[in-house]
């Protein structure tokens, strides 16, 4: 009997029958050796980390221990990537297995090709691969460990650092400081609406030029000096230029841009996008076939694609669409400069398995993530999209207005996926006009605008954000934007992620005092030498003795330093029953709660319930007989309803029962 040891359980049951009799499969659930939980594991002197068997996984060890000695061979089957890699080689010591020796064994995909083929290649450990993960854990150890005690003595308790996660924080952080303070300015949209009186056919053009030069409309006096000189204007046709643009079809999913698309294209978070992506991966049950993974392996920063998947995908493509919707030559992706390239892209394992055929198998939700990944990676082996473009030249007095159409020749890829910008685009027509044409003025449309200050994050545009910057891995987005919202550094204001006041605290201490090493730049360095270590062998040791040199002189001065950091409250737009002030968020020994802002003037506290509730607005049932104003009802400290005056404390008024009836009954 052969033994293959996973990580996931849920793939076991979709191994077993493609590896069938003779092979017994085992799942470690993940990391079974890591540093240990209350000691700092690190000897910085020899650069040595200490590993222990994780509590939780005691029980797992001692009997994959069992079975790997009534087996006659064990394989290491744990996932295609750097932490995959170091599960294999803590599981090949704690097994007694000889690193060096052919045991360990990978697939992107989990069908009975990709696994019979991972059989007849067994391959030593990585140790590359192992190194870079031994570095970043210790890199995340030295961080979390050193800086966390920290903000918890000087802010407060329960808090946390991390080497990715504390600039994923500040990039919210400085974000939102970007948008409160950017100055709105004022800028005004022209266009005339004109109509080719021949066929009634109206089109606008937006104002362009002024006697030859762009222009730039500020403020409403300008506008109207501009309409007076339109006044009256004849508005003539003087440049046309015809054009044929193309629209290539999108690369094949990575773990952030499926991300992206999840969010943006069906308002799934990172963390149901992460869960259903993974249960695809690992296999579900379809109808009699048992349990069938759909996709290949989830965490990919590569657009590679297979050749025999991509040509499955174009014979699909001729057969369904035609022979014109499949390209010339096979589409080739460039991966981003840092990608690992050491598995594909997100894509279907069968293309012949399609939404239509699996849609009872699913729930909604993995139906809704696997028709998403199906028809990007369709699409990316699709033709071009071709659009017949026009812009029009009208002149008026001294003025120059620019009419702009867009037809679609040949959709190509876009028959089944379009991407997020391009479904918001408006692709206006302009009917056929010739130069020295004269069209008809009907109407001046002025529009007032403010610029905008820059969109803040949703967890989508966060991901986008790391990875351009270098920030992370696609196996570390999910868990860190995670991580900053359940440390309460961040809330979910609709989609957006905005700093809280602890989050901001947080950010400010850490940029007094690590400055240095808290920053994007540092972050995407030291993960390029993650990338050397994996790719190149760099020495390991290295990296970890630098890293320490460098932040020790920093945690001295920080731990010198006893201030502490006062957090403000975070405000609410829930309104205090009693006096009228704004609620805030306040923690006490009890947990969080809402206390009056007018505090210590004020005393009143409420249950909470949702911090991002609606705004309390008390029930109006009537005007107060002294001064006017609305009559509301309150409760007292004994939870007895009373009726008050909004004016209070001017207007004193008060009432244990309902004045609206005593008005209605002196009124009869």
């Amino acid at each position: 009997m052969k033994l293959v040891v996973i990580e996931g359980p849920g793939k076991r049951e979709t191994l077993k029958k493609y590896l069938g009799a003779g092979y017994e499969v085992f799942a470690t659930k993940g990391h079974v050796r890591d540093l240990p939980i209350k000691e700092f594991g690190l000897d910085l002197k020899t650069i040595t980390p200490t590993y222990e068997v994780m509590p939780d996984k005691v029980e797992v060890v001692n009997e994959l221990k069992k079975k790997a000695k009534k087996a006659d061979e064990v394989l290491l089957a744990t996932d295609p990537d750097r932490e995959g890699e170091a599960i294999s080689w803590h599981i090949a010591y704690l097994l007694g297995l000889d690193p060096n020796s052919k045991c360990r064994i990978e697939f992107n995909e989990i069908s009975k090709k990709a696994v019979t083929e991972a059989l007849t290649k067994p391959r030593i450990i990585n140790l590359d691969l192992v190194n870079a993960q031994q570095t970043r854990r210790m890199l995340d150890r030295i961080v979390g460990y050193k800086i966390s005690p920290l903000i918890c003595k000087r802010i407060k308790p329960k808090l946390s650092a991390g080497r990715v996660q504390s600039v994923a924080l500040k990039l919210v952080v400085d974000r939102e400081r970007e948008i409160k303070a950017f100055v709105p300015e004022e800028y005004w949209n022209i266009a005339a609406e004109l109509e080719k009186s021949a066929d009634k056919f109206k089109f606008k053009a937006a104002l362009n030029t002024k006697d030859g030069k762009k222009i730039k409309v500020n403020n409403a006096e300008e506008t109207e000096q501009i309409k007076k000189d339109l006044n009256g204007a004849t508005y003539v046709v003087s440049n046309i230029k015809k054009s044929t643009t193309k629209s290539h079809a999108p690369a094949p999913f990575t773990t952030s841009t499926m991300q992206q698309d999840a969010l943006n294209k069906l308002g799934m978070n990172l963390k149901k996008t992460s869960a259903c992506a993974q249960q695809l991966y690992e296999g579900v049950e379809i109808e009699g076939e048992g349990k069938v993974a759909l996709i290949t392996y989830i965490r990919s920063d590569s657009t590679r694609v297979s050749p025999d998947a991509q040509k499955s995908a174009i014979e699909f493509i001729r057969k369904e669409y035609g022979d014109k919707y499949a390209p010339e030559k096979p589409n080739i992706y460039k991966s981003k400069e840092n990608a690992q390239d050491a598995h594909e892209a997100i894509r279907p394992i069968s293309i012949a398995r399609t939404p239509a055929s699996v849609m009872s198998s699913l729930s909604q939700d993995n139906f809704k993530l696997y028709k998403l990944i199906y028809e990007r990676f369709l699409a990316s082996q699709m033709a071009d999209a071709i659009y017949n473009n026009v812009n029009v030249d009208i002149k008026a007095n001294d003025y120059g207005f620019k009419a702009i159409g867009k037809t679609v020749e040949f959709p190509g890829f876009t028959v089944i996926y379009k991407n997020y910008t391009e479904e918001k685009e408006d692709t206006s027509k302009i009917p056929p006009l010739t130069v020295g044409e004269v069209v008809d003025f009907r109407n001046l449309i002025t529009e007032q605008k403010f610029t905008k200050p820059p969109a803040r994050f949703t967890e989508a545009s966060l991901v986008k954000e790391m990875e351009e910057k270098g920030i992370g891995r696609p196996a570390t987005y999910a868990a860190t934007i995670t991580t900053i919202a359940s440390r309460n550094y961040v809330a979910h204001e609709g989609r957006y992620l905005v700093p809280t006041e602890l989050g901001i605290a947080v950010t400010d201490y850490l940029e007094k005092f690590f400055k240095q090493v808290i920053n994007v730049k540092f972050t995407a360095d030291m993960e390029s030498k993650l990338d050397d270590i994996a790719e190149h062998g760099k020495k390991w040791e290295d990296v970890v003795e630098s890293f320490w040199n460098s932040f020790s002189g920093l945690l001295i001065k920080a731990g010198a330093n006893f201030e502490k950091v006062k957090v403000a409250p975070q405000e609410t737009d829930i309104v205090c029953d009693k006096c009228g002030h704004k609620m805030v968020i306040r923690e006490g020994r009890y947990g969080k709660f809402l206390g009056c802002s007018n505090f210590p003037n004020c005393n009143n506290i409420m249950k909470l319930e949702n911090p991002n509730a609606k705004k309390y607005e008390p029930k109006v049932v009537g005007k107060c007989p002294e001064c006017g104003k609305d009559i509301v009802v309150k409760r007292s400290k004994n939870g007895k309803i009373y009726y008050g005056c909004t004016g209070f404390p001017d207007c004193k008024y008060y009432s244990w029962t309902n004045p609206a009836k005593d008005q209605k009954t002196e009124e009869n």
